[in-house]
């Protein structure tokens, strides 16, 4: 920018654009008059050096100001997470996420959930529907794979995500079928898991289901209305034996009441949030023994809120009735909402045998 248009710039952005019909505040004549007695660079574009007066070296930072908040407003998809990627309250649809967050959302209003508006008071309500959540970056050739295979492999991916989340079906307890048919069948781990986890009345936690698929009771609770909200995303990189790796961070916010419930308005409401890490190795047939469009397992995690803290029963058990008789254990709270930090896998059991923190907001 040359001295002539930063001199401008500086005159229109504190005085007003040329034309305006507003009147000249006394500090904007005092820049102006200032200006005129100083032409050229404006000071406080030097850097400081020491013995060099300091004077109105806000001028330039109120310049750069401006700069920035033009650029928001003209394109606002470019800062996400700028400014912590939750910011706002307008209502609006969050954008995809595209790196991780550095803060936990912003408060909402303390608003009771309703059969009608199962996400108020939630972040949630403005995060996407279903797999529209699970951002998909862009691909390029890596490992063994070229563009359009890695492509292949990222959609897959979230299709994993979405059959074991999403698919209403798995969560009304059925067999995650679709789930199933994206997993390598050779690898043994795995599908002894899924065959102690899938067929077992008293499930481990070694051999719970809900560690890889979101399941509700059909007789105890239901979804309210179709929609689950989500928002996470993919993230890929070469892997062993130059395989595809791709992990998967994605939370869910699943809203229920009780199946045997009232239907009027002053029935309970209760989110199920669920936020899940699966990182997934998409293997070169040359080098692992799989079948084509399957993938391997490389770890899972997940974490829940309102989901039970008793031992496994295979399904998310919502402490329906009990929100008023809950314990506060207030050296260990959590905000499920909270993007911002990995998923916690110590063993979060008390001396009281509960296993669940406290959640500060659901």
């Amino acid at each position: 920018m040359s001295d002539e248009e930063w001199e401008r710039f500086l005159r229109e952005s504190v005085a007003g654009a040329p034309g305006a019909p507003v009147e000249p505040s006394a500090r904007a004549r005092e820049v102006g008059r200032r200006l005129r007695e100083r032409p050229g660079q404006p000071e406080g574009w030097r850097s400081y050096s020491p013995g060099r007066p300091r004077r109105r070296t806000g001028w330039y930072a109120a310049g750069l100001a401006a700069v920035a908040l033009l650029a928001v407003a003209l394109f606002p998809q470019q800062f996400v997470g700028w400014f912590g990627d939750e910011g706002g309250q307008d209502g609006t649809p969050l954008a995809a996420e595209s790196q991780n967050p550095r803060q936990a959302p912003g408060a909402e209003p303390s608003l009771r959930p309703t059969l009608a508006e199962p996400f108020r008071g939630s972040p949630a309500a403005r995060w996407a529907d279903g797999t529209a959540g699970i951002a998909v970056p862009e691909a390029r050739a890596t490992g063994w794979m070229d563009t359009a295979q890695v492509e292949q492999a990222l959609q897959k991916s979230r299709a994993f995500m979405a059959a074991a989340g999403l698919d209403s079906h798995v969560l009304r307890g059925e067999r995650p079928t679709k789930a199933i048919a994206l997993l390598n069948p050779h690898q043994k781990d795995v599908q002894e898991y899924l065959r102690s986890a899938l067929s077992s009345t008293a499930p481990t936690s070694d051999t719970d289901p809900l560690r890889l698929f979101s399941r509700f009771r059909p007789e105890r609770a239901r979804l309210v209305g179709d929609v689950v909200k989500t928002r996470g995303r993919l993230t890929y990189r070469e892997g062993k034996r130059g395989a595809v790796e791709v992990t998967a961070d994605v939370t869910f916010v699943y809203p229920v009441t009780p199946a045997a419930g009232d239907a009027g308005q002053d029935a309970e409401v209760i989110r199920t949030i669920v936020r899940r890490k699966v990182v997934m190795s998409w293997d070169d047939p040359a080098e692992v023994i799989t079948e084509p469009g399957t993938m391997s397992l490389v770890s899972y995690a997940l974490d829940m809120t309102n989901g039970g803290c008793s031992g496994p029963t295979g399904f998310f058990e919502p402490p329906f009735g009990t929100a008023e008789k809950q314990s506060a254990d207030t050296a260990r709270q959590v905000d499920p909402y909270d993007r911002s930090k990995p998923i916690d896998t110590s063993d979060r059991t008390t001396a009281a045998g509960n296993g669940c923190a406290t959640a500060t907001r659901s």
